[in-house]
């Protein structure tokens, strides 16, 4: 017989010990019609009993059980109803209808009551339906749910309330979803249009409320994680009632935004015997209690009038109505992760959801299960890069006297000399810009990375399949110099050796060229960590594009049209599929993110190096990949097209036109087909889309001035943005 992990044990004896005292309630439907015989409603039970009404909707649905002193109460409650209202007989031949419970009536349903089902929508023109979303025309925000215009006496009166709207997936472990925005009058919008009544007054009330009763979470990414910590979203008047004040001043950056220790609500946490993290009290605050056999105690907490929805990530969001941010943040929670942070944080801790470091195994001496290391994840412990992969005030670098040169894996930045510019292409009249979709995540497809650490290796033979860095001579390679150079992130030719990330290397030996690295810091355990954070985040992008009205089965004129309207279909869609997009570039960053603080002494440690996921090595591996896949593109267009680029600025590349569309330039068969090899349109990672057009005398004109178009093809002053 195979051991059995102790908690599982202890579940076990605890079910046994309830079995011998006779404290096992009936089941959820014998509960249900107990309670409908009497005539009581669930607002008159959980007012009884002191606690919400989700709770009592949750003990009748078999989600969760009462404990401890309501366990008790609530057993006495149904053994008395039993006494009085005792099941009827079994009918003759139908033991399967004794079972069934009694019709519930209208008045005792309440909020558990299913939606009735409305009559199928009439065809229409604009995007498809999306889970969650509201029943009006979709340029307008989600409906406040309606409330009663008094308050009653008391909070347990009031139930959840529920859009007629498909509901977004749900765990039965956590029936209101995974977050709720909380406004001033203690109503707490989450999704799917549920309202819930929020007692609370001071912090610590609201974790506990938050724990107990509120039925937020979400169910773990992967057998081998956690559940998701339920998230409450303050606004400015939820912030202020609770005792914060509606802003914080006086910070040199905002990231270091904190309440300061002597604040009262810090206080009251620590009163009440509750942790903050090391981050303490800012803008994104996780509060909580050592976990307790096995169950998590902790709950996020997002104040919006602090900033915690950047404008760039989450465009327009902090400005909703709270029941529309439960939404954003609902789908995003569902497709993405429950946020954790910002958008970068949260795609690091995607990361890390996805790959859990550690998994239950057996002890092979004493049998006993222990916490084991998880194939093909980071670990739990932090892991120093090779020098060259490094920054110049890292440890590593400043305590081993390195100056051998680092990585220079970025993404591109480059303008064509205006002097190699043709007559025939000056006379063009356009500059059109196209952009790859999330290139970043593109390039992160089946991308093998190293999970161990680096071993030094001198005159080592190129091996594309292993992932590391590699000092080797490229400067020899001539390139057309219509084109950049695919070795630099300036697109110039190298002046002599320098370190590359494998991608970069094996790019050359696909140029035809022999390389011969003079060293190389490799990995000897390979995997493809970031497959599941790519498949996840790939799918969460194109769904959401297609509910805006942009599937993969258009033509590629039907695809440029959607994409020209994609933003005004529905706003909240289009916040959500912005943070896709920034989760992305934010995940990505965060692998390399640099110390902050001017009081940073070059050669300390900061923070970040204390987590396995810093690992600039995979960064640099993912923008490697993307300047690779971009230029292998730009060489494909020209021999196929003899069409060359203007300027390209990451994931951002100019064409002269002789239309103001991409289907005036792009390559296409006989049949109409796109060609493979060069940009192709679409909604897919990797694929193109029309980022902007100007004239063609107004790009010359950027370039004469050492300008790139590519940055404000737009229209506007779009700026190179890796997420760091």
């Amino acid at each position: 017989m195979t051991n059995q992990p102790p908690q599982l044990f202890t579940a076990i004896d605890s079910l046994l010990a309830a079995v011998d005292d006779g404290t096992v309630l009936p089941t959820p439907a014998e509960r249900v019609r107990l309670r409908e015989a009497a005539g009581l409603t669930q607002a008159a039970v959980a007012q009884a009993l002191g606690v919400r009404v989700p709770s009592i909707t949750a003990w009748e649905a078999g989600r969760a059980e009462p404990r401890g002193e309501r366990l008790e109460a609530y057993r006495r409650l149904l053994e008395g109803l039993a006494h009085r209202y005792p099941a009827p007989a079994t009918p003759p031949g139908g033991e399967d209808v004794a079972r069934q419970p009694a019709p519930r009536s209208p008045a005792s349903q309440g909020a558990t009551s299913a939606p009735t089902p409305s009559p199928a929508p009439e065809p229409s023109s604009g995007p498809p339906a999306v889970p969650g979303a509201p029943t009006t025309p979709a340029t307008q925000s989600a409906p406040e749910p309606e409330r009663p215009a008094t308050r009653p006496a008391t909070s347990a009166h009031r139930p959840v309330k529920k859009r007629a709207a498909p509901p977004l997936d749900t765990d039965p472990s956590f029936p209101h979803g995974p977050l709720t925005v909380l406004d001033g009058d203690g109503c707490a919008y989450g999704i799917d249009g549920i309202v819930l009544d929020c007692p609370a007054t001071t912090v610590p009330e609201l974790v506990e409320w938050t724990l107990a009763e509120s039925g937020l979470g979400a169910a773990k990414l992967h057998r081998n994680g956690k559940d998701a910590d339920p998230l409450v979203v303050l606004t400015a008047a939820a912030a202020v009632k609770l005792g914060l004040p509606e802003r914080l001043e006086g910070h040199e950056q905002r990231r270091s935004l904190r309440l300061p220790a002597d604040h009262p609500v810090v206080k009251q946490v620590a009163k009440a015997k509750w942790k903050l993290t090391q981050r303490g009290f800012g803008p994104w605050a996780r509060i909580y209690r050592p976990a307790q056999s096995g169950q998590r105690r902790c709950v996020q907490l997002a104040v919006l009038s602090w900033d915690a929805l950047d404008e760039r990530s989450w465009p327009g969001v902090a400005q909703m109505k709270p029941a529309d941010i439960a939404r954003v943040l609902g789908i995003y929670a569902m497709r993405v992760i429950t946020p954790r942070g910002s958008t970068a944080v949260s795609g690091l801790e995607l990361m890390t959801a996805l790959r859990p470091p550690t998994r239950a195994v057996q002890d092979k001496e004493t049998g006993n299960w222990v916490s084991g290391y998880n194939p093909g994840s980071l670990g739990t412990e932090p892991m120093d890069p090779a020098p060259p992969e490094a920054t110049a005030e890292h440890p590593v670098v400043v305590n081993s006297g390195w100056t051998g040169g680092f990585l220079d894996e970025e993404a591109y930045q480059w303008v064509r000399d205006v002097d190699l510019l043709t007559g025939e292409e000056a006379s063009l009249p356009w500059a059109v810009g196209l952009d790859l979709n999330t290139a970043f995540l593109a390039a992160a497809a089946r991308l093998t990375v190293g999970l161990s650490a680096p071993d030094h290796f001198h005159a080592p033979t190129f091996n594309a399949k292993i992932p590391g860095s590699w000092l080797v001579d490229l400067s020899r390679i001539e390139m057309d110099p219509r084109l950049p150079s695919p070795f630099t992130p300036s697109g110039i030719r190298p002046q002599g050796p320098a370190w590359y990330q494998t991608h970069t290397v094996a790019y050359a030996q696909e140029l035809g060229y022999n390389v011969q690295p003079l060293e190389a810091y490799l990995r000897r355990e390979t995997g493809a960590y970031l497959d599941p954070w790519h498949d996840r985040l790939k799918t969460a992008y194109v769904d959401t594009l297609a509910d805006l009205g942009v599937s993969k089965d258009l033509t590629d004129q039907e695809f440029l049209a959607a994409m020209e309207r994609h933003k005004d279909a529905d706003p909240a869609l289009a916040a959500v599929l912005a943070a896709i997009k920034a989760t992305v570039k934010g995940g990505v960053g965060k692998l390399r993110e640099r110390p902050q603080g001017r009081h940073y002494k070059q050669g300390e440690r900061w923070p970040a190096l204390e987590r396995p996921t810093w690992r600039p090595d995979i960064r640099a591996a993912v923008i490697s990949k993307a300047r690779v896949n971009m230029h292998r593109k730009l060489n494909n267009m020209a021999k196929m097209t003899g069409l060359y680029p203007l300027a390209v600025l990451s994931d951002c590349v100019v064409y002269p036109s002789p239309g103001r569309s991409p289907l005036d330039f792009l390559p296409y068969n006989a049949s109409g087909k796109p060609q493979f090899g060069g940009f192709r349109l679409g909604p897919t990672p990797g694929l193109a889309k029309l980022e902007g057009v100007q004239e063609m005398a107004w790009a010359v004109d950027l370039m004469e001035q050492g300008y790139n178009p590519a940055r404000h093809i737009k229209g506007g002053d779009a700026v190179l943005d890796e997420g760091e």
